[in-house]
């Protein structure tokens, strides 16, 4: 019976990782269009036809991008385990990001920069707490 649950275990397993590789490589693709993108936003804030709201909003967006791909990278390199800090810095990314676009109400700014903090709080207590491999 042990046999049996390990190889269902294993079957599994590759099947995350098989769809894991997919996400990574559609993620990747998005990237590359994103990098367009900011190319784009450039040469539009460049010739005054474009924002700067736009063209950094589309940074951030191409950080969100990189950062889940080197989430996958980091999950086949470390043995098939997704590091909590990854996580924590995609979060803090994302609300800057919200930030930046939703920038309009001062309360809404205090309750995501809060939610900041936390988040560094956090990954300050998961890197003191959590012994690394």
């Amino acid at each position: 019976m042990e046999n049996f649950s390990k190889k269902i275990s294993n079957l599994f397993l590759w099947i995350m990782n098989i769809g894991l590789l997919t996400v990574g490589i559609l993620l990747s693709f998005g990237l590359l269009i994103e990098l367009k993108e900011i190319v784009v936003e450039g040469m539009k804030f460049i010739t005054d036809t474009g924002s700067y709201q736009h063209f950094i909003e589309e940074i951030l967006v191409f950080f969100l991008y990189f950062e889940f791909v080197a989430l996958i990278v980091k999950y086949f390199k470390n043995n098939y385990h997704f590091p909590l800090r990854y996580f924590i810095y995609i979060g803090i990314t994302a609300i800057v990001r919200l930030i930046i676009v939703e920038h309009d109400d001062p309360k809404s700014v205090l309750i995501w920069s809060g939610a900041i903090l936390l988040l560094v709080i956090s990954l300050a207590i998961a890197e003191k707490f959590i012994k690394k491999n």
